[in-house]
């Protein structure tokens, strides 16, 4: 089956701080599937049930904050539960020494406990800084082998931006990947960039997507040359349609 395609709402979210009910209506309307939430903004959980009915939306899953989780548990996945959503996403931890992740790794392990009571997986976003905050030492492996069922949503511009082989270390972990994160890298600045207006291999990306047999593709950008934030997701949804289009034919 093909895959559905989702917008981390982070990619627009000074929209989504205007007008949250707009914001989800434009996703809509450019023709996601659905979307992966970074905040509410303020909305109860029958609220974004009810802006999820009206659109036709469904959940790709939540970025929600380490701290949330640390200080409000029970309450955050309560939450998440309610409306519907079923995969929660560490977006976010960065620590300068072992003792530090380590400790992370420890309530990460108290978060999937209580996630799983609630059919929730936990996941965790990377970013580039995992490779670098502790010398000679991938902090994303670590996490792996200390964290019991823990996914990954993997960013693979972040792992091409860290200098790592996406493909190889999505191979070394493919039983806990979960998710892709789609964006492309211009090169001067580098920077995230519209699909398709980059160097990155994103059709090999979908191709790779498609072995894992992964649910969803989720486009993320967070910088902008040319387009607005909203004509820029527009444009990618497009161009990942087109590509999935191919890759599945």
């Amino acid at each position: 089956m093909k895959p559905a395609i989702a917008l981390q709402l982070w990619s627009i979210k000074d929209d989504c701080e205007r007008n949250f009910d707009d914001a989800i209506k434009n996703v809509r309307d450019m023709g996601y599937d659905g979307v992966e939430f970074a905040g509410y903004y303020g909305k109860t959980a029958d609220e974004i049930n009810q802006l999820l009915t009206d659109t036709g939306l469904e959940i790709a899953g939540s970025h929600v904050p380490y701290e949330h989780l640390r200080e409000a548990l029970d309450e955050t996945l309560d939450f998440e539960k309610a409306i519907g959503n079923t995969r929660v996403v560490v977006p976010f931890a960065s620590f300068q020494t072992l003792e530090g992740w380590e400790g992370f790794a420890n309530d990460l392990n108290r978060f999937s406990q209580s996630a799983s009571k609630r059919g929730i997986e936990l996941y965790y976003h990377n970013h580039a800084h995992e490779f670098s905050d502790i010398e000679n030492q991938d902090m994303l492996s670590f996490l792996n082998k200390n964290v019991e069922s823990l996914y990954y949503e993997v960013d693979l511009y972040w792992l091409s931006y860290a200098g790592i082989n996406e493909f190889d270390w999505v191979d070394a972990h493919k039983e806990a990947i979960g998710l892709f994160h789609f964006k492309d890298k211009q090169v001067t600045p580098v920077e995230s960039t519209e699909l398709g207006a980059g160097v990155l291999p994103i059709k090999k990306y979908v191709e790779k997507a498609k072995e894992l047999q992964m649910p969803w593709l989720i486009v993320e950008q967070e910088a902008f040359q040319t387009l607005t934030p909203l004509e820029a997701a527009h444009q990618n949804v497009n161009k990942l349609k087109e590509i999935v289009e191919e890759v599945h034919q």
